[in-house]
């Protein structure tokens, strides 16, 4: 799948205080610098802190490089730690928007263990023989279609779900991993998804992406310990594609 390169890419700010800060990051962009791309040059906690005029930013949780979405930062080592440590004790509710394959349920648990999957550079020193970790999402479908174009030799239209994920654990691919272990992969997974489906959705609406959004994070804050909901737009590009798909275009809608 063609990449967009990150130096064409906007990151804009979703929330800002003396102690937080939450971004919107494109699909396609780095958190941070990583050894898996060498020649990258721009990264989302770079632009976040010259968002912040230089000011240091301190990440507590990640993103795959194709999601977009809610990014948070922490703006003090203290706040930072306090962060991260309510990400570990699965006190942050998480909800993604992914486009998939199929009908998918109309809601459910999926329970299915993971095993680590390991980068040969980033993760050299790590156990490949690590057991399978405990890992949870469940989800709920908001809308389906079925189109009349035969992506598979199998079939004479088309079908896919639009649903809401909400991982309770949080590990590597956790979402892509098990949206292809129900047999509904996202679509533009180039790694556990459809390559027929993906090629499909480049070719007939123009989306080089894929098709997964951190949409909200909802967490108590650390220092005036009242509750944050940070929500990313969906962004013009998105909702158009679900208005072809004949599903509601507004924000406001999801």
């Amino acid at each position: 799948m063609p990449r967009e390169r990150s130096s064409a890419m906007a990151l804009s700010l979703l929330y800002q205080d003396e102690w937080i800060v939450a971004v919107n990051k494109p699909a396609g962009l780095l958190v941070h610098r990583s050894w898996l791309d060498k020649a990258e040059t721009r990264f989302a906690m770079q632009m976040t802190r010259d968002l912040m005029g230089g000011r240091h930013v301190y990440p507590v949780h990640r993103l795959d490089r194709p999601t977009s979405g809610v990014l948070l930062f922490a703006l003090d080592p203290t706040v930072a730690r306090a962060l991260t440590e309510a990400f570990a004790a699965r006190q942050v509710h998480k909800e993604y928007l992914a486009l998939v394959r199929g009908w998918a349920p109309a809601q459910g648990v999926i329970d299915y263990p993971l095993k680590e999957q390991l980068d040969k550079i980033a993760d050299a020193m790590s156990d490949p023989d690590r057991p399978a970790q405990d890992a949870v999402t469940t989800f709920r479908r908001l809308h389906q279609v079925e189109l009349p174009y035969a992506v598979s030799k199998k079939h004479p239209t088309s079908r896919y779900s639009l649903v809401k994920l909400f991982p309770k654990t949080g590990r590597k691919h956790q979402l892509r991993r098990h949206m292809d272990h129900l047999f509904h992969p996202i679509v533009g997974d180039t790694t556990h998804g459809d390559g027929r489906h993906n090629r499909f959705f480049r070719e007939h609406y123009g989306c080089e992406r894929l098709l997964l959004v951190a949409h909200t994070l909802s967490f108590n804050h650390p220092i005036l310990k009242v509750p944050m909901r940070i929500r990313a737009p969906l962004g013009q590009d998105v909702l158009a594609l679900f208005a072809a798909l004949g599903w509601p275009a507004s924000e406001s809608d999801y």
